[in-house]
């Protein structure tokens, strides 16, 4: 189906957390056209809520296929790598083996399958990889860094990032003092800005927020992650506190969750609303990340990037925590199908807690390259995949 001219006929459109309405989209060029536009093909939609697509602010795409590694509680981020890099021994030696941009294809469809649209990759733009096909939009203007103790010069980094772009970086990733102090540290050395988003930060205490605050960062809450690693994670007065919080997955490495996981951990945990959890996942990470192109919303002249889930009455909060998506088109192009969008000429899967999907990618070649390397039974962040 080519989807570069269509009118998407007899949605209800989400327009907010708690708001709606029923109106045909246009799409042309993977641009949103709230108008009467002429279009090549219609198709109807009617008896859906179309969301906008969903933003996962934090995923390490590579790690995907992963198992969770490490057997306990850490104090800080170098305690945990120290205790699960090796390279040589298993698992790490056999998923080495798969070819990197089969590892970062399987990242884009977990996230596929939770209606994320636009992932936050934390590693350098691979733009071989990204700009080709890719299943979703990988955030690609921004400055980057991992972290104080594995990134030497993080102040050459931070100063050739663009002024209106987001500097990201691992920060107080744990629980001890040591984790902590990287929040002054970061101070000191000038890196606290408006632009600067940490992830994790579970290791800072009240004083350490009220400066983020005042500095004006950002913070990505990786709850799973953070709590099978460090058996802590944020509370609900830290993600309160004025601090704009939005949430990421990271790897399976840590935790085998996606986000729609995540999304139900959010509001279990910590008691959020389902509207705060809404602005998590969609406008806020589009405002922190510095998106400009109506990411995270559905508005004239934003990318088409749309999940379709059934109308079931509910509202665009609601709708979030029962995510079944029957489609998830990014820029305009149907990556994902179900139902009756099921496409015949692309290729299946199906998708442990998730069901059974179409995908525009190759799977049959990027299963080939797993199951040469690690078996037929894989798993994709914690579930069984059967393609």
């Amino acid at each position: 189906m080519n989807l570069n001219s269509v009118r998407l006929r007899g949605a209800r459109v989400a327009t907010g957390p708690e708001t709606s309405a029923r109106m045909d989209l246009s799409i042309g060029d993977g641009r949103i056209r709230c108008d009467d536009s002429p279009c090549e093909q219609e198709v109807d939609v009617s008896g859906h809520l179309l969301l906008p697509g969903l933003i996962n602010a934090h995923d390490h795409l590579e790690l995907n296929l992963l198992p969770r590694l490490g057997t306990r509680f850490y104090l800080n981020a170098g305690e945990w790598a120290a205790d699960v890099y090796r390279p040589n021994d298993s698992p790490l030696k056999e998923h080495c083996a798969i070819p990197k941009p089969v590892r970062l294809a399987w990242g884009a469809i977990k996230n596929l399958l939770s209606g994320v649209t636009t992932v936050a990759h934390h590693n350098p733009y691979d733009a071989a990889t990204f700009d080709n096909g890719f299943p979703v939009r990988v955030v690609k203007r921004f400055g980057w860094a991992h972290s104080l103790e594995f990134s030497a010069d993080l102040q050459y980094r931070f100063a050739q990032t663009p002024e209106d772009a987001p500097f990201i970086l691992h920060a107080a990733e744990g629980t001890d003092p040591e984790a902590c102090s990287e929040i002054r540290r970061l101070d000191a050395l000038g890196l606290l800005s408006p632009r600067t988003v940490l992830v994790h930060a579970n290791a800072a205490g009240p004083l350490e927020y009220e400066l983020l605050r005042a500095r004006r960062c950002s913070v990505v809450w990786c709850p799973s992650s953070n709590l099978a690693t460090y058996g802590r994670t944020l509370t609900a007065e830290t993600i309160r506190s004025g601090i704009p919080v939005v949430l990421g997955t990271d790897s399976a490495i840590t935790a085998g969750v996606d986000l729609r996981d995540e999304i139900h951990v959010a509001r279990d945990l910590c008691g959020l609303t389902r509207q705060e959890v809404y602005r998590m996942v969609t406008s806020r990470p589009a405002a922190i990340l510095r998106l400009r192109d109506g990411e995270g919303s559905i508005r004239h002249g934003g990318v088409a990037d749309l999940v379709a889930v059934e109308d079931r009455g509910q509202t665009p909060s609601d709708a979030i925590f029962d995510l079944h998506p029957e489609f998830v088109m990014v820029g305009g192009h149907m990556k994902l199908t179900a139902g009756r969008f099921h496409r015949q000429n692309s290729h299946s899967i199906a998708v442990e807690q998730h069901g059974c999907w179409t995908i525009d990618a190759d799977i049959p070649s990027l299963s080939a390259a797993v199951v040469g390397a690690i078996g037929r039974d894989f798993h994709l962040a914690g579930k069984l995949v059967i393609a």
